[in-house]
């Protein structure tokens, strides 16, 4: 094998390697394509079955002789034209795919949520409004504690009149 030779052949081996690899990303591309289409095609299908008129409008009677339409009753004459739309069997690396992103969505999600709630401006608020319902819960207390020895030492004063009125208090 001459030097030329081995030159030429170190050209056509990376232009053969690409033109390899080209076709592979070709081929797959056109098969994707394809189940892109089907599954375009099967979508379509469920949504006209999904927007298609689901059952005539019940009839209206004016004659009360001929009977009433009854809403669970379905005539023989009015069965289903349509088939039932079927669950669709997914592949399992659509299934990975599917639970793989909404995992990492939630998790982003938590992160995102636990960042914002552990950030310094959250426990602050946090903080300032604990401590201002403390004082406003101790505030109430004394108020509360205060009107009770008001009440409590009226009823004392008033069974004190009692009893200094000359009542009887057995």
């Amino acid at each position: 094998m001459t030097i030329e030779q081995a030159w030429l052949v170190a050209a056509c081996v990376p232009a053969l390697v690409l033109a390899l690899v080209a076709t592979v990303v070709a081929a797959r591309a056109r098969r994707r394509s394809v189940q892109a289409a089907a599954l375009a095609a099967s979508l379509a299908e469920r949504v006209a079955l999904l927007e298609s008129p689901a059952a005539d409008a019940p009839r209206v009677v004016d004659d009360p002789d001929e009977g009433t339409y009854v809403i669970t009753h379905l005539d023989a004459d009015h069965r289903l034209t349509e088939p039932v739309p079927v669950a669709v069997d997914i592949d399992g690396r659509l299934f990975a795919d599917i639970v793989a992103r909404e995992t990492v969505v939630k998790a982003a999600s938590w992160t995102a949520g636990l960042r914002r709630a552990l950030s310094p401006e959250s426990r602050n608020r946090i903080r300032f409004q604990v401590r201002q319902e403390t004082r406003r819960a101790g505030r109430e207390r004394r108020a509360e504690t205060k009107q009770a020895l008001r009440e409590f030492r009226a009823r004392e004063r008033a069974a004190a009149g009692r009893t200094e009125a000359g009542e009887d208090v057995a």
